[in-house]
């Protein structure tokens, strides 16, 4: 859940994992965005595989990661796109309280 900085970084180090598989973002922006975010790092540099649009959709050296873009995570399609782990880093849920309706 969210797709700045840190939330870039986390999808770039799981796209070098053979073993994680990156299901769903979750971010306010449209799919040409975050596609142009992830590609292009001021501080990280270019990313070094593809990155590519499929309608709502990013496909990430072949792998094609589902979007949502609500700021309810109670509605977050987690389970509908077979989320083991999420990682939350919008900043905005920090108490345990909070992210629970990611849960």
């Amino acid at each position: 859940n969210g797709f700045g900085r840190i939330g870039r970084q986390v999808a770039r180090i799981a796209m070098k994992d053979p073993e994680v598989e990156l299901k769903l973002i979750n971010a306010s922006y449209d799919a040409e965005y975050l596609a142009y975010q992830m590609k292009y790092d001021s501080i990280h540099g270019r990313y070094n595989g593809t990155i590519e649009v499929d309608g709502d959709s990013l496909v990430i050296d072949g792998q094609k990661v589902a979007l949502s873009h609500t700021r309810d995570p109670a509605e977050i399609p987690f389970a509908k796109h077979g989320a083991e782990y999420v990682c939350e880093s919008t900043g905005v849920f920090l108490t345990t309280e909070k992210v629970q309706p990611h849960l």
